[in-house]
């Protein structure tokens, strides 16, 4: 005697279906009335006043002066915190891996930072460590005869890459100790035994071990660093003038500070091209890399 699946499956689609339809009306939506509102003049400043504009929005976006400039310095922004938090991570974890007295509680400071809220982060950066009169930054350049920098003004667009390869910095560092703790150690043993240096040890052995966990590391961070305002709002306000004016923070600008909802949508859609862009990139890019 057989009995068909076909009840219990169709039982399991009907309990699904509500939570699936819930999760595609809470993504489809908002995208929804962004691609409305991205045809549409609507200025909150006059919420009487609502016309069809097709592609206006876009070709206003688009032009503006401070467009690529914004897309220049999100790049910049993503492309250094990576290198700075991949390289800087594999070394650190390589190093924390060893033992030594006081390894836990080394770790865990190493990973406390990432719990750290932006902005409260940003404030601490901005008044206690790079502020050029009583920040701490100050403080050891005049106590070497120096000259203390104004970061935010002088070097505004890489006091926020030091802020954000800060806080991420402990994510990588946890991805990369995790991983090393599954390394095959005879395999590390054996190379020692022949007389291999640390540093043929670290390239041959640990740096291809740690491909895929870096491969991880650079894709949840591109999808986040994208999306950096907390840091630039509460330091340097996308000045001086648009130096540190990323995309997102450009969007805030259409919306919030001109209420123009029309461009900020179409620059809401923008990034989310960017974001597709700027990740099938680095999927091909890491896809190889794991092959070779």
């Amino acid at each position: 005697m057989s009995f068909s699946s076909s009840p219990p499956r169709r039982v399991g689609v009907l309990t699904a279906s509500p939570a699936v339809i819930m999760l595609f009306a809470w993504m489809i939506v908002p995208l929804v009335m962004t691609l409305y509102f991205s045809t549409q003049y609507y200025n909150l400043l006059y919420p009487g006043r609502t016309a069809f504009v097709g592609l206006e929005n876009f070709a206003y976006f688009f032009t503006y002066p401070s467009f690529w400039t914004s897309v220049f310095n999100t790049l910049l922004l993503v492309g250094s915190v990576l290198v700075i938090t991949v390289v800087g991570g594999v070394l650190i974890s390589v190093l924390v891996d060893a033992r030594f007295p006081g390894q836990g509680i080394v770790r865990i400071l190493l990973i406390s930072p990432f719990f750290i809220m932006p902005t409260v982060s940003a404030l601490v950066w901005k008044n206690l460590l790079m502020n050029p009169v009583s920040g701490l930054f100050a403080w050891v350049s005049q106590l070497f005869g120096l000259t203390p920098i104004n970061w935010f003004a002088d070097w505004p667009l890489l006091s926020i890459i030091l802020i954000v390869a800060w806080e991420w910095l402990p994510f990588a560092i946890l991805i990369f100790v995790t991983a090393l703790q599954s390394m095959n150690q005879e395999q590390k043993e054996a190379a020692q035994m022949d007389g291999a240096t640390p540093v043929a040890i670290f390239r041959y052995l640990t740096v291809p071990h740690l491909a895929r966990p870096i491969a991880v590391v650079v894709m949840v961070e591109t999808i986040f660093l994208l999306n950096i305002f907390a840091e630039i709002f509460t330091t340097t306000g996308g000045g001086p003038g648009d130096a540190t004016t990323n995309v997102p923070f450009l969007i805030f600008t259409q919306a919030l500070l001109e209420f123009d909802v029309g461009a900020a949508s179409a620059g809401g859609l923008f990034a989310v091209l960017l974001a597709n862009v700027v990740a099938y990139f680095l999927i091909r890019l890491i896809g190889k890399s794991l092959d070779a």
